[in-house]
């Protein structure tokens, strides 16, 4: 046993052992690598400042290759991008004219209906009667007035003859004009017991789908209480955006200082789904709001799309693309040759020394891949538009004609030759 623990207690102390030296031994070579490092970086400096001037100017590097075009004035046909809503052109309640209970409702719930089509039949019997009860009291009332007529006509011979008295007289013609008042009386109540008969058949005033729900037959409706269905009318198709009070201003003052101002005709719109699919039928715009709204400040604009298949459904959202504004003489540049600074946005222009200089800019609106510059560069500036990242202000550059790049290029696709020069 004791000879056991003897064992045991020298080999930890021949591995102690090895792990002193090599402890020792590693942080010696770290030692050592460090001074190395710092004797390079001494010689180094020592090298950089006793060169001459000529070797330091060669170390320097070479002017970035940039890509320059030169401003020009174009007219730019401008695309205007909305996000807008789907609103019905006319959404009617059906409601029943007359109380009574439902006999049969002639078509099928969520059915599209025509204009003229019947809907619903009231139980018609109830009017009947008093359509009848109101010809037969014409035919009474027609009877006295001849009766009238004829008393009238007696009493005027004998007044004229010196045998009946003024008040006679007066008594029959007013009972003629009575009997008279009494027919146009009873025959408003023919027209209104025909009225009433015919709202027992209810017809679809307007043209579309109609309601998933409404009363079923044998239940008892109130007139001009109980909506019976609802009919969406589907064609045209209203489509609402707005703009803010600010575009709007825009707009009307771009419109004014054309030598023909814009008119609605002049202006198309176009509708895209969500996916993007493109409605096959363009549209217009209709009129504006003359109120601005208080909580989002912007104005609603209304167009109007033709929808006889029904293609579009009231509530959807859809983009909108505004078509037919043109700005004459603008200045347009890419999009990658603008910058953002602490001072806003600018571009490096090149001088006369074929060096970058920064000019800031005021951008207005997006168009393609590019910006409508609106302050900050004239016709025959020339701006960078390619290799901005390697510019410094002041600093000179190596300028060539820029080149924009293809839809392809600027996806990272590579182009037909240069595959072909891969292979």
């Amino acid at each position: 046993m004791a000879r056991t623990t003897r064992i045991i207690a020298g080999t930890l102390v021949v591995l102690v052992a090895v792990a002193g030296g090599y402890y020792l031994y590693a942080g010696a070579d770290a030692v050592v690598d460090g001074a190395k490092a710092a004797a390079a970086r001494g010689y180094a400096l020592l090298g950089t400042r006793g060169a001459p001037a000529a070797q330091q100017k060669a170390v320097a590097p070479p002017p970035p290759d940039v890509g320059v075009m030169d401003i020009t004035r174009a007219d730019v046909p401008l695309t205007l991008a909305y996000a807008g809503r789907v609103a019905s052109f006319r959404s009617v309640e059906i409601r029943a004219m007359v109380s009574g209970t439902i006999m049969k409702r002639e078509y099928a719930e969520g059915d599209r209906v025509k204009q003229g089509d019947t809907l619903f039949r009231i139980d018609p019997r109830p009017y009947q009667a008093v359509y009848d009860r109101a010809n037969a009291q014409l035919a009474q009332a027609r009877a006295t007035a001849h009766q009238a007529e004829e008393n009238f006509n007696r009493i005027q011979e004998l007044s004229s003859k010196q045998v009946a008295t003024p008040k006679q007289l007066d008594d029959a013609r007013a009972a003629r004009d009575q009997s008279r008042a009494a027919i146009q009386s009873v025959e408003a109540d023919i027209e209104n017991a025909r009225l009433n008969l015919e709202f027992t058949v209810v017809k679809a005033p307007v043209a579309g789908p109609t309601a998933l729900l409404s009363p079923p037959e044998g239940s008892i409706v109130q007139s001009q209480q109980t909506v019976l269905t609802t009919i969406t009318q589907l064609d045209p198709a209203y489509v609402n955006f707005s703009i803010t009070d600010a575009e709007l201003r825009e707009f009307r003052s771009f419109s004014d200082n054309l030598e023909k101002p814009l008119t609605d005709d002049d202006i198309t719109v176009t509708l895209q789904y969500g996916d993007g699919t493109t409605y096959p039928k363009a549209g217009k715009i209709i009129m504006s709001s003359t109120n601005v709204d208080l909580r989002t400040g912007t104005v609603q604009i209304r167009s109007v799309f033709p929808n006889a298949d029904g293609g579009i459904l009231p509530g959807q959202f859809v983009r909108l693309l505004i078509k037919g504004i043109t700005l004459q003489k603008a200045i347009v540049i890419p999009q990658q040759a603008v910058s953002q600074g602490p001072q806003g946005t600018f571009v490096y222009a090149v001088n006369a020394a074929s060096a970058a200089e920064v000019r800031p800019v005021r951008l207005d609106r997006e168009v393609g891949n590019g910006w409508i510059v609106r302050e900050g560069l004239n016709e025959g500036d020339r701006i960078i538009a390619d290799g901005v990242m390697r510019v410094r202000p002041g600093a000179p550059v190596k300028a060539s004609p820029y080149q924009a790049k293809s839809a392809a290029q600027q996806a990272g696709a590579t182009p037909p030759a240069a595959a072909e020069a891969k292979k």
